[in-house]
Parts: C-alpha cells; sequence; structure tokens
C-alpha cells in the first residue's frame, strides 16, 4: 500500500477538500492529511483546532490519518515513508503555483512524487478563504462545509 501525504492549512476544510481526500485514499490506500504550520499566514483556526476539524470529518474513512508538520513538505513525506504528495488542483489558476512546488519538491527529494487531483466540477470554485469571507459576512456556509464545521466557525467568528 502507498503512502500518501495530502498537505494543507485546511483553514478550514472543505467539501472540495474531503473529496480530494476521499479520492486520494481510493487510490493510495493510505493517506495522511498533514496540516502546514504556515507562518505566513493568519489563520482563523490554530493548528490544534484545524486537526482537531480533520479528526472529526476523517474519522470513518479507512485509511486517512491526520498530522501536521512544521519542515519542508518533503522533508516530512520522507520522515513518514510517504512515496506521494496529494495536490489538489480546483482550476488551471492553481496549477502554475502548483507545478513550481512540484518541480522545486522534486529537485530536493526525486524519489517522491507528485500527484495532482482535480477537484469534483462540483466544488471546483471553493476555497477556504471563500468560505471564511462568506461567513465573516454573515452568510450561510453550510453548502461549503460540513455542518459541525459551518457551527465551528461561526462560533469562532462570534455569530
Amino acid at each position: 500500500m502507498t503512502l500518501a501525504i495530502y498537505p494543507g492549512s485546511f483553514d478550514p476544510i472543505t467539501y472540495g477538500h474531503i473529496d480530494v481526500i476521499e479520492r486520494a485514499v481510493r487510490i493510495f490506500g493510505r493517506v495522511v492529511v498533514a496540516v502546514a504550520h504556515n507562518r505566513e499566514k493568519a489563520p482563523l483556526f490554530s493548528v490544534e483546532e484545524r486537526l482537531g476539524m480533520l479528526r472529526e470529518i476523517v474519522r470513518e474513512i479507512p485509511g486517512v490519518e491526520v498530522d501536521s508538520f512544521d519542515t519542508l513538505l518533503v522533508e516530512y513525506a520522507t520522515r513518514r515513508g510517504a512515496q506521494v504528495i496529494i495536490r489538489g488542483l480546483r482550476a488551471l489558476s492553481d496549477f502554475e503555483y502548483e507545478f513550481q512546488m512540484a518541480l522545486t519538491n522534486r529537485k530536493i527529494r526525486n524519489e517522491i512524487e507528485t500527484v495532482f487531483l482535480m477537484t469534483s466540477e462540483q466544488y471546483s470554485y471553493l476555497s477556504s478563504r471563500m468560505i471564511k469571507e462568506i461567513a465573516t459576512l454573515g452568510g450561510d456556509v453550510r453548502d461549503f462545509v460540513p455542518g459541525c464545521i459551518a457551527k465551528m466557525i461561526r462560533r469562532k467568528l462570534g455569530l
């Protein structure tokens, strides 16, 4: 069974992320959903809160584990024994950045492959940033995230 790492901020997790996780585990058998400690972003949720959200969402998906990392992604993948990094693509606009990152990762660790998975078309417009903006402005985000995540967002924003 191949171990794949699906890294991201997941601030918050969306139905698009869940779609990629479910498809990745069908392909690879084992997937670690890894929350990145990104010092450049100002997340709504702490790493611990995001880990809790992810664990709640994936608890019934066999072969999926949740973790976090604060190193180079390829270093984390090597330490975990992963052979594959999963990157979700929503649209062509995502590809240029992801392609550049994949080539850089390959230069650092040639033995780790990056596999791009397109999100299903019904989620291709979703982003965590958009979800947070909708919620901040009082909009209902239940069509974009599971109900338990929508409640956490409202609570975090004091709504």
